[in-house]
């Protein structure tokens, strides 16, 4: 009957592609299967005695307190204009250059990324931002909404990322059941820090092949991405727009790396933090501030749903022997560990097609995580490849996650396919990172292992 559990992963997958919430789809879904398996005798209905345990400890997860603080500094930041101010200084900056403006782009979405941590939040904004003022200066519309799409996806990777919050919080746990499975008394752990730390490296290589992209580009089509008219800036104006989010983001980093602070009480500094600043910007007031917080709880609200509804379509998946299933798929497969590996990125790359970030961490990497560091990998470099893999399948044409945010802020004079075809570049270079990191994983596991 362990196949009960390939059909219902399926049949999770078919009503998802039909639009129905995720939260009640994983929860619904597998609270239905297991009737028919109590009913045909193929279910211990005993199993599911565990999902109050389950549910309280995923709610009295004090790692997953970073989750709400991260979104509040985020959605108040949104409304501060920090992002406009730091825009406008990078332009003038930069302007000047061919491929200045994308330039400028991808330096703010780096800091927008690390300061929200949320793909649609951030392609949006600089969507409406930047879009118009790139193409009102001339440069080619797939050009423009491509550097957008991919720079809104760095919140995948750039730290403190809400993605790589949940992903250590899950290979946290996966980890230690590896390591128990293999007679390890005293099992080693990997914290949303060592993540945060593993992810620097590979997230500024990122940054740096987007913008040599974009230097050559400009080189060698330059009326796709022309000088753009900028006014000098003042070291005062630069100072104004940059210092203010750097120092936020210097905190909340910074006390992480230091050991001065768990993720989640960096969370609270930088929620707290985002308040001053955007309080001594004088763009925060009793309305904005309701909004934020508002936006904050329906967010907040939306992701515990679907960890909620995650416990209960695992504790099923594997009543019916699913993790068996799977288990015993790895361990007859050629090529061993790494062709394990490589089946379960291209699993996940196509799952990022129909599923958040959330589901998949909360569904898809606790199945087949303890499975793939029970035979060997390392947890951290696992948990980059992941992130970077989603962020990759979120730009993929046609189901990409941050094409459908930007086609709904894009003036209809933007073509579709002028977005598809602008976000290919980016995502050969993403394939690129992750095959570097492939055969290099120390540009993830080095600077975690220097500084603990």
């Amino acid at each position: 009957m362990e196949f009960v559990a390939i059909f219902l992963f399926v049949a999770v997958c078919l009503l998802l592609m039909f639009g129905y919430p995720v939260a009640f789809t994983l929860a619904g879904t597998a609270l239905a299967f297991a009737a028919g398996g109590v009913l045909m005798g193929s279910f211990d209905a005993k199993l599911l005695a565990a999902l109050p345990g389950r549910i309280f400890g995923t709610v009295n997860n004090t790692t997953l307190i970073a989750v709400p603080l991260f979104i509040l500094m985020g959605t108040i930041l949104e409304r501060s204009r920090v992002a406009e101010e730091l825009l406008d200084s990078m332009a003038k900056v930069f302007g000047g250059l061919r491929g200045g403006l994308g330039i400028s782009v991808v330096v703010v979405g780096m800091f927008l990324a690390a300061s929200t941590g949320i793909v649609g939040a951030t392609v949006v904004t600089m969507g409406l931002l930047s879009l118009p003022t790139m193409l009102r200066n001339g440069y080619s519309p797939s050009l423009a909404t491509g550097t957008i799409c991919a720079t809104g996806t760095l919140g995948q990777i750039i730290p403190p990322s809400i993605a790589l919050v949940l992903l250590g919080d899950v290979l946290s746990t996966a980890y230690q059941t590896a390591q128990l499975k293999m007679n390890v008394l005293v099992p080693k752990t990997v914290s949303v820090g060592d993540l945060f730390v593993g992810a620097l490296i590979p997230g500024l290589l990122l940054v740096g092949l987007y913008i040599a992209y974009l230097l050559v580009y400009a080189r060698l089509k330059p009326n796709a991405a022309p000088p753009a008219d900028s006014e000098p800036v003042s070291i005062g104006q630069l100072l104004r727009g940059l210092v203010p989010p750097l120092t936020l983001i210097a905190v909340v980093l910074g006390s992480i790396l230091a050991g001065a602070a768990t993720p989640t009480e960096a969370a609270g500094i930088g929620a707290v933090g985002a308040f001053i600043l955007a309080s001594a910007k004088k763009q925060m007031d009793l309305p904005r501030l309701k909004e934020a917080l508002q936006s904050t709880l329906e967010v907040t609200c939306m992701v515990f749903m679907i960890l909620v509804g995650a416990a209960v379509f695992t504790l099923v998946f594997r009543g019916f022997g699913g993790e068996e299933l799977v288990h015993a798929f790895f361990g007859g497969m050629p090529g061993g560990v790494m062709g394990a590996t490589l089946v379960v990125m291209v699993a996940i790359f196509l799952l990022g097609f129909i599923l958040d970030f959330i589901e998949i961490t909360y569904v898809v990497v606790p199945i087949v995580g303890p499975i793939l560091l029970a035979m060997g990998l390392d947890p951290i470099w696992l948990g980059i490849m992941i992130a970077l893999n989603l962020q990759t399948s979120f730009l993929t044409p046609p189901f990409g996650f941050a094409l459908f945010y930007l086609r709904g802020v894009a003036p209809s004079s933007v073509a579709t396919g002028a977005i598809y075809r602008g976000v290919v570049p980016f995502i050969l270079l993403q394939l690129l990172l992750m095959t570097v990191l492939w055969f290099w994983p120390d540009l993830a596991t080095w600077l975690p292992a220097r500084l603990n």
